[in-house]
C-alpha cells in the first residue's frame, strides 16, 4: 500500500538512484536528470505542473551543476522553483535539500555553509522545509565517489534513511 506521490527533482544525484526501491511504501516519480541546473529545471517547471497532479511530498536538490560550472547566483532560480511549486502545489510540502559538502578545489566548504545558509532562509520565506544533509554528509569523505561530487552507496543509504526520517517527523506534525 502506497503512503502517495513523493515527486523528487534534480540533477544527476537524484536521478543516478533507485529511490523507488528504498521507498517502496510510496509511489516515486524521479524527474532527475544528469547536468541540471536550476534555470534549466526553472523552464521544466509547468510542464512537470501538467504531468504531475497532486504529489503529497517533493524532494528538491538543485545547484550542483550550478556550482561545476561556478555560477553562485542560481538561488534567484531556486526561489522561483520553490515559489512556482507551492503556489500550484498547496497542500504538498515542498522539502528543499542542502547542498553536500562537495569536495571541489575552487569552492571552500565555508562557501557551501553560506550558500546552505542563504539556502535555508529561502525556505524559510517560501514556506517550504529545509533538510540539511550537509551536516550529516560534511565528517566523512568517503560519501563520495572520485570526483568528490557523486555518492557512494553509503552516502545513498544515509541520505535515503534521512529524508524517510525528515518526512515521518513531518507526517508526524501534521497531527
Amino acid at each position: 500500500m502506497t503512503q502517495g506521490t513523493f515527486l523528487f527533482l534534480g540533477d544527476s544525484l537524484i536521478a543516478d538512484f533507485n529511490w523507488q526501491e528504498r521507498m517502496p511504501h510510496f509511489q516515486i516519480l524521479n524527474y532527475g536528470m544528469q547536468g541540471e541546473t536550476a534555470q534549466g529545471l526553472l523552464t521544466k517547471i509547468p510542464s512537470i505542473i501538467e504531468t504531475v497532479p497532486s504529489p503529497e511530498l517533493i524532494l528538491l536538490m538543485i545547484g550542483t551543476n550550478n556550482l561545476i560550472i561556478e555560477d553562485y547566483s542560481y538561488l534567484e532560480s531556486l526561489r522561483q522553483i520553490i515559489v512556482r511549486l507551492t503556489s500550484h502545489y498547496p497542500t504538498t510540502e515542498v522539502i528543499t535539500n542542502s547542498l553536500l559538502p562537495f569536495q571541489l578545489p575552487w569552492i571552500s566548504l565555508e562557501a557551501l555553509e553560506q550558500l546552505n545558509s542563504q539556502i535555508e532562509t529561502l525556505t524559510l520565506q517560501t514556506g517550504s522545509c529545509y533538510l540539511d544533509m550537509y551536516s550529516k554528509f560534511k565528517p566523512n569523505s568517503d560519501f563520495f565517489q572520485n570526483d568528490g561530487i557523486h555518492l557512494t552507496s553509503k552516502a545513498y543509504d544515509l541520505w535515503s534513511k534521512s529524508i524517510l526520517e525528515f518526512v515521518a517527523f513531518l507526517v508526524e506534525d501534521d497531527r
